[in-house]
């Protein structure tokens, strides 16, 4: 197995660029905080705050399925540990975001996140005025979600979302919009201090109390698996944390995860038997599985410049797939590469569009084949459509 590099390393785990100052993210595939000089991250900024303002207004994909994407935001609290990162705080709460089938043209468009959650963002990020991504237009990204649309008939599918570290759950809104569309519940979990922040059921919106602490990263993937089998439990015991529970098959459960979230996804399938298929979208494993651990369906997708999954993939068991995406950097996988573009920072060789495309393709394509049943030859090799997508395995 190839030795980790460091800077491998926080390609898979620090997501910390969020909209803000991105030509490092295009450079090195990591956060210009974690790279940059602090007084070379001033110079920029203030170089930026001399220009003219910029208008910025985000746009995700609209999704692709038959369905439209209805969304609800709700919040949980686990009365049975404190919360891992801040136990003063008291029991560990939640924000998680429910996406799911509903009708189309019913229901109001759905903000992207929070006023508090945006503003985290850009005060962590130090964002001038003039780049144009404020709390309001960050807020304000088009989802093509919908508050309080009308749930389609039937019983589908969860699949639970978990986020790169540093990053809150939002960034994966355009890949959860589109599975819904095709038939999913999915559950976009907020990590509370993990990252920028994530707004709790009392309104408040607490910054992170880890980033940039590499010691807490390998016991993070480990938290988050209690957590979602948390939701799990909740979503599927009696049908009271969320009012559209009915909707979810709870024999039908899937995870993915980008980054932290893909080591996430697997340490969850290690830990709950419940998640009948993971994928891991450009996460380094913490830790490697061990051979038997891991014998249901497994997907990998990253980069071509991903070197550390010699080991996992040896021992995973069962049905499997690594795919490899040329001209992708970290971010394709998530928002963050198509935001960057339209809030005017430079980007990766693959244009975000074709990230977006091939990460919601391939995710709802294993989706289907290993929670639905439903043959999907895209799977099986390389495909005309899709030339940078390499079957590595």
């Amino acid at each position: 197995m190839p030795v980790n590099t460091t800077s491998n390393r926080k390609r898979r785990i620090s997501a910390v660029a969020i909209l803000g100052l991105a030509a490092s993210v295009a450079a090195t595939g990591t956060g210009l905080a974690a790279t940059t000089p602090s007084s070379a991250v001033r110079a920029t900024a203030a170089t930026a705050a001399a220009a003219p303002a910029r208008s910025f207004q985000g746009t995700l994909p609209a999704p692709t399925g038959p369905y439209a994407a209805g969304e609800e935001v709700i919040h949980l609290t686990d009365a049975s540990r404190p919360d891992p990162w801040v136990p003063s705080s008291g029991p560990r709460q939640l924000a998680v975001t429910m996406v799911y089938p509903a009708v189309p043209g019913t229901g109001t468009p759905a903000p992207y996140m929070t006023l508090g959650e945006a503003a985290g963002i850009v005060q962590r990020q130090n964002l001038p005025a003039s780049s144009g991504v404020t709390p309001q237009t960050l807020s304000s990204v088009t989802t093509h979600a919908f508050d309080g649309a009308r749930p389609q008939r039937g019983k589908y599918p969860l699949v639970v979302l978990s986020p790169a570290y540093e990053d809150p759950r939002i960034t994966l809104t355009s890949l959860a919009t589109d599975l819904a569309s095709h038939g999913y519940v999915v559950a976009l979990v907020g990590d509370t201090y993990e990252d920028s922040g994530e707004t709790l059921a009392n309104g408040q919106t607490p910054p992170c109390a880890i980033c940039g602490d590499p010691a807490r990263i390998d016991s993070i993937p480990a938290s988050r698996a209690l957590d979602v089998s948390f939701l799990i439990d909740q979503l599927t015991h009696g049908h009271t944390a969320w009012r559209l529970a009915h909707l979810i098959d709870k024999h039908e459960i899937g995870m993915a995860g980008h980054s932290l979230g893909g080591a996430a996804a697997a340490t969850t399938m290690i830990a709950d038997p419940r998640v009948r298929a993971g994928v891991n979208m450009d996460g380094t494993f913490h830790p490697d599985p061990a051979p038997g651990q891991i014998n249901r369906p497994f997907l990998m997708l990253g980069t071509a410049a991903n070197t550390d999954w010699e080991h996992p993939w040896a021992a995973l068991g069962g049905y499997k797939k690594w795919l490899t995406v040329a001209g992708a950097d970290h971010f394709s996988f998530s928002d963050l590469d198509l935001l960057h573009e339209q809030a005017g920072f430079p980007t990766p060789p693959l244009s975000p569009e074709r990230g977006v495309a091939i990460t919601r393709e391939y995710v709802t394509a294993f989706f289907d084949q290993t929670l639905k049943g439903i043959d999907r030859p895209l799977l099986d090799g390389p495909s005309p459509n899709n030339p940078e997508v390499l079957f590595r395995y």
